[in-house]
């Protein structure tokens, strides 16, 4: 497919807690991001280096997962002839939405497997108050200790990866970079970008039967020693680690996983200095015995990163 830059970027994430003040206390005194503002509902979340006035939106919920993944437009202009194509596309459009504390109005449009994604232009640039004004004038914020310096990517879960990655391709203008081709002739996994990232979404296969989850929400850090140093801070606090430091052999990017207090899959990564500059990018393509063999430095992939998302699957009584 030509090669659209329309979508400038990956910008935030909602995601559904139903222990907001855990949640809150984790992603502020934990995990390392910095509260922007708060709602009636919501909490604005950013990571140090993020421009914008916040890359997540933790919202009181009466369950947990995602509400809805927003990505920004190059310009005005990009942004419609987006709403264009989405609207002459098959898939499910649900028109203009006013903004928040973050941005100006969105175009919200859904995927066939229930997530919500929303386009928008207008943003609220963070601006610092003077006590995490940088010594450096070219970055965003203070730098903290540990914590991540930007949103990197997110996981969505859906039972044809093949379906989304048209969704993706039609709505997005995104393309493939890596991906999962299984034994049966099914998608196990998509790793899309907009940009020169490897990535900034991955879809993989839906076991739990249900629609419309979250894997996983990502931040990225400066460097490996900075996840390394992050898996302490979380043993310390009490947080359950799921899985690394290690690294992956899809995208190579070391890793640790973490589940919030809601149960939400938090992830922190570092791709190094990873970028795809080819404009005619061949995607690779990992079969299923070569998956079999574990991540980058055979570590075996752990049962519940295949079968937790969220909102969790009910258990059968």
């Amino acid at each position: 497919m030509p090669l659209c830059f329309d979508i400038a970027h990956l910008a935030h994430v909602e995601m559904y807690t139903d222990r907001y003040d855990e949640s809150l206390d984790f992603f502020t005194l934990v995990y390392g991001l910095t509260l922007s503002g708060e709602d009636e509902t919501s909490a604005y979340l950013r990571a140090w280096d993020d421009y914008e006035f916040h890359t997540l939106k933790l919202t009181r919920h009466y369950t947990t997962g995602i509400g809805h993944v927003a990505y920004r437009a190059s310009s005005e202009e990009a942004l419609m002839r987006r709403v264009l194509a989405i609207e002459a596309s098959r898939f499910k459009t649900l028109g203009w939405v006013e903004g928040d504390l973050g941005h100006g109005r969105a175009f919200r449009f859904e995927d066939p497997f229930g997530h919500v994604f929303e386009i928008y232009w207008d943003t609220h640039r963070y601006v610092p108050p003077q006590g995490e004004r940088p010594a450096l004038k070219n970055l965003a914020q203070r730098y903290h200790g540990a914590a991540p310096r930007r949103l990197d990517h997110l996981n969505l879960l859906a039972d044809d990866v093949s379906e989304f990655r048209e969704f993706m391709e039609t709505c997005l203008g995104s393309r493939v970079t890596e991906m999962i081709q299984l034994d049966n002739g099914r998608l196990g996994g998509c790793w899309f970008t907009i940009n020169n990232k490897g990535y900034d979404l991955a879809c993989t296969e839906e076991h739990g039967g249900m629609r419309g989850r979250l894997h996983h929400v990502t931040y990225a850090t400066d460097s490996r020693e900075d996840i390394i140093r992050a898996a302490d801070i979380f043993l310390e606090n009490g947080v359950h680690i799921e899985q690394g430091p290690h690294k992956h052999a899809i995208q190579g990017t070391f890793f640790l996983y973490v589940w919030e207090p809601a149960g939400n899959r938090v992830e922190l990564a570092n791709s190094g200095a990873r970028l795809v500059l080819a404009p005619d990018w061949e995607p690779v393509v990992w079969t299923e015995a070569e998956r079999k063999k574990g991540q980058a430095w055979g570590l075996k992939t752990i049962e519940t990163f295949h079968t937790h998302g969220t909102p969790p699957k009910k258990k059968e009584s």
